[in-house]
């Protein structure tokens, strides 16, 4: 297996080449030159294999130049009843007949995301070990990477993590999971403005080629290939679960922001899996949803970004949106470069593809979309409630109002959970008149101490806070010498 970039510009690399980076140094993303496929035949011996099993069956076919051993001792350290509460991993829940909840927040966070980046996590270790390097992650979260990437790699030989947030714009949870942190190879940075803004910086740091090399800067956004393939997996374990027979088809309702969720629901389609469709859920963010409707992709600026009640899908810029457009125009990279080109010049520019020959396209790759609101995902948190006894976050909410719509007689629907309720709080509260149920371990963390610092949305202050940390050697700075940095 190689890789290549959405835009032309990088010669084929091997998986553990692009393993530690973000973005190609043509500012496209990765992808895998060929996805692997699978028949009818390989489904069947993939159907009724453990978490762990399936993970290694189908990452093992991205990741091939790591030793089947050290691959398979990776998956089975990270996918373990004692970090997801069962060997289950993913546990399917049944509302009813037909409707189900896949169960993906049982992890450290209680969040989708600890599923990719617990393994990435371990496959960086791996990595690092074998070259005796080192490597400053740098990571821009709406409210669930961020924790997660940070339980993934606190302790971590020779890893750094800075994590930007938009400051004030999480849930109380979800900061105090990441800013209570204290370990030394873990540094917030709260900046001001909103998660595009974060995401923007980690582009500009990530295209500084000088920069980047220098410092070992890597990333660990969904831009990271390594995460999507993970995610793959549980698409398969889902459709599994749902189904007795490779003749059913599934539809899949996920919640998305920065389009990495559902693109992995994209290629585990592309690779075989008999999906009927993938139900894109936005909240009032909803440039997916406008592109989906209209072909017309027009990313919001700072101003024109709405700060809601699912915070972790306020993204105006879905970063991961340019590996399905690469699909969508056939790999034709010079078009992807084209159309990011007008992206990337800034000033409300936008493409349009209605009306041309890659919106013809668009139905043959089974995505449809919807939009939520305050009031619909408050309504859809008591209504799952009061109907199932089954309680929501407000994200999921969102993918459960729009999958809905959307669910057909005969088509099982299988809505992707995104966090635990406890997460969100308020939310609940104002749905059902009560607090979500706190798992062990959890009681008072928005009491703890917190460790960060607040920057303008500018790239070369983070920057030089990386430089600074960079060149120590001691233990976690203090506030104040974060602000001695900053100034």
């Amino acid at each position: 297996m190689r890789y290549v970039s959405t835009r032309g510009g990088m010669p084929p690399k091997k998986f553990s080449s692009i393993l530690l980076g973000g973005l190609a140094a043509d500012g496209g993303l990765t992808m895998p030159e060929a996805y692997p496929e699978f028949d009818s035949a390989a489904l069947q011996q993939l159907r009724g294999l453990s978490y762990r099993e399936l993970a290694f069956e189908i990452i093992s076919r991205f990741a091939d130049d790591i030793p089947t051993a050290d691959l398979r001792n990776i998956i089975e350290r990270t996918y373990t009843a004692g970090s997801f509460g069962s060997d289950e991993i993913t546990p399917l829940k049944t509302l009813e007949p037909g409707l189900h909840i896949l169960a993906l927040s049982n992890g450290p966070t209680l969040a989708f995301k600890d599923i990719a980046l617990q393994l990435l996590g371990n496959l960086f270790e791996y990595t690092l070990a074998k070259t005796e390097d080192h490597l400053n992650i740098l990571g821009a979260t709406s409210g669930d990477t961020g924790p997660s990437a940070e339980y993934a790699m606190r302790g971590k030989a020779g890893i750094r993590v800075f994590m930007l947030s938009p400051q004030g714009k999480m849930s109380r949870f979800q900061t105090a999971q990441m800013f209570s942190l204290q370990d030394p190879n873990i540094f917030n940075i709260a900046i001001r403005g909103v998660f595009d803004d974060c995401q923007d910086i980690v582009k500009a740091v990530s295209n500084d080629s000088a920069f980047k090399q220098k410092y070992h800067i890597g990333t660990i956004n969904s831009i990271n290939w390594a995460r999507i393939a993970a995610q793959i997996v549980y698409y398969f374990k889902g459709y599994f679960a749902a189904t007795r027979s490779n003749a059913e088809q599934v539809s899949f309702a996920v919640p998305s922001g920065n389009f990495g969720n559902i693109c992995a629901g994209h290629v585990a389609r592309m690779m075989g899996l008999p999906v009927r469709r993938l139900i894109l859920a936005t909240n009032e963010n909803d440039v997916l949803d406008e592109f989906f409707r209209t072909g017309r992709y027009r990313p919001r600026g700072t101003d024109e970004t709405h700060h809601t009640s699912s915070p972790s899908m306020d993204i105006s810029k879905a970063s991961n949106f340019e590996r399905f457009i690469f699909d969508l125009a056939g790999r034709d990279a010079n078009r992807v470069k084209e159309l990011w080109g007008k992206i990337e010049r800034g000033g409300g520019d936008f493409f349009d593809l209605s009306g041309g020959s890659l919106w013809e396209k668009i139905k043959d790759f089974g995505i449809v979309s919807g939009t939520s609101s305050h009031a619909a995902r408050i309504a859809t948190i008591r209504r799952i409630h009061e109907q199932y006894g089954v309680l929501v976050d407000p994200h999921t909410a969102d993918g459960l109002k729009v999958g809905m719509e959307y669910r057909e007689e005969g088509v099982p629907l299988v809505c992707l959970e995104t966090a635990l309720p406890v997460k969100f709080s308020e939310s609940i509260m104002e749905a059902i008149s009560h607090e979500p149920p706190r798992p062990a371990g959890y009681q008072g963390i928005e009491n703890l101490p917190q460790r960060y610092v607040v920057m303008n949305a500018d790239a070369d202050p983070v920057k030089t806070f990386i430089a600074e940390q960079a060149r120590n050697t001691g233990e976690a700075g203090t506030f104040e010498e974060y602000e001695k940095v900053v100034r």
